[in-house]
């Protein structure tokens, strides 16, 4: 009932006000990716973070707490909100890979300034214990939240928009204040996560032991291309017959109806799937000894994401 009413409440708020990044609601999904995460690694890792986690004063950044993996999944958009001193970090949240074109990670990404770069970043500054803790627990919050926007179509996917920022579309009660990546940022994850069997456990309660394996093979590199099919196939897909055709100035709104919405709740769940296991396999390799990722690129084995 309460997180009923604070639904209703958000969704005033939404028509009121414009979209900002301290609105967005996809810190849900970030939760629900870190939680999966600490559910899945080994004991060891576990206590690695836990650790880190009680470290969290070292960031200076009272106002934005890192005392669980929950709000550590979402301490890289709440320091947005502390002016110009994490503004450098802005570009590592997403990358703007043209889904009209061939996969191609190498202009999104230049000089590191995406979030698969970032991700493989933090994770070799986690594994190193030469690094200083502040660091390394600036590292943690950043590869938790990271993964989670790697798993977010609208910021592995683009189409010259803004990762969907330009797209307007209706969604329900908002029909004249969203967008698409604001659709995709929070109330989709909303739907998708809620929807029972709800949170985390609820969606891991549909994967086999089969699913959770498969899901977390790959490289960063494979992860970034399924995020980029993922947005051109399902956010834009299943607004657009053909997302790369020219649009009329004055085509209308494209609608997210409930039909729509309910054959994306999937496509969402397995996102938040994914992203969660697929982090929870980067912290056990960042924290094993003699961690692959402290292995000079050339000698990891090809199963190392990179």
């Amino acid at each position: 009932m309460i997180r009923r009413l604070l639904l209703r409440a958000a969704l005033v708020l939404a028509v009121l006000l414009p979209a900002t990044p301290a609105m967005a609601w996809w810190e849900y999904g970030h939760g629900a990716v870190g939680r999966i995460a600490y559910m899945n690694v080994s004991p060891p890792t576990r206590a690695q973070v836990d650790r880190l986690l009680r470290q969290g004063r070292l960031l200076d950044t009272p106002t934005c707490s890192i005392r669980t993996i929950e709000l550590a999944a979402y301490w890289a958009d709440c320091i947005k909100t502390l002016g110009e001193r994490f503004s450098y970090a802005s570009p590592w949240h997403y990358q703007n890979v043209n889904i009209c074109r061939p996969f191609d990670l190498r202009a999104p990404c230049a000089d590191g300034n995406c979030v698969s770069a970032q991700i493989e970043r933090n994770v070799r500054l986690l594994a190193d214990v030469r690094v200083p803790t502040r660091e390394r627990v600036a590292a943690l919050a950043f590869l938790v939240h990271f993964m989670g926007d790697l798993h977010q179509p609208m910021h592995a996917g683009d189409n010259g928009d803004l990762g969907g920022n330009r797209v307007q579309v209706s969604y329900g009660l908002i029909a004249g204040r969203s967008n698409l990546h604001l659709v995709w940022d929070g109330y989709l994850a909303d739907r998708g996560i809620s929807q029972p069997p709800g949170e985390p456990a609820g969606i891991l309660s549909e994967l086999s032991d089969a699913d959770r394996a498969a899901m977390r093979e790959g490289t960063i590199t494979d992860w970034s291309r399924e995020g980029w099919e993922a947005s051109r196939e399902f956010a834009y897909g299943s607004l657009f017959q053909d997302p790369c055709a020219e649009r009329p100035r004055d085509a209308p709104r494209p609608v997210f109806t409930d039909a729509i919405v309910q054959r994306l709740i999937p496509v969402v769940r397995r996102q938040v799937a994914r992203g969660g296991l697929r982090l929870a396999r980067l912290l056990d390799e960042a924290f094993a000894p003699d961690s692959v990722w402290l292995r000079p690129r050339e000698r990891r084995s090809s199963s190392s994401p990179s």
